[in-house]
């Protein structure tokens, strides 16, 4: 499910998920608790990211893009995953396992 944002609404969205027979499922406008999760995520990735870069090219774009996202991935520390960043949990429960 994704977010009614503009960034996700796009013309351009919508024709890269048909060309790769993605369908689309949207939350109901004004209803953020039906997808907690993606719409906690979403606002994340359009204020430190989206907002706070002056994209260059679409390669410029990618390489700021990216390079948030492996920060986010692997690097910030989550509450959810107890103040751990997402690589150190996933070391933790590993140990945990083994």
């Amino acid at each position: 499910m994704l977010d009614n944002g503009p960034e996700f609404r796009s013309r351009a969205l919508t024709a890269w998920s048909e060309e790769r027979g993605v369908r689309l499922e949207f939350i109901q406008p004004g209803k953020p608790v039906q997808n907690a999760y993606v719409e906690s995520f979403n606002g994340r990735l359009r204020d430190e990211c989206l907002n706070a870069n002056w994209f260059l090219s679409l390669r410029d774009a990618r390489q700021k893009i990216e390079s948030w996202r492996r920060d986010y991935n692997e690097q910030r520390p989550h509450s959810s995953l107890n103040y751990l960043a997402p690589a150190e949990f996933a070391q933790t429960r590993r140990e945990m396992h083994a």
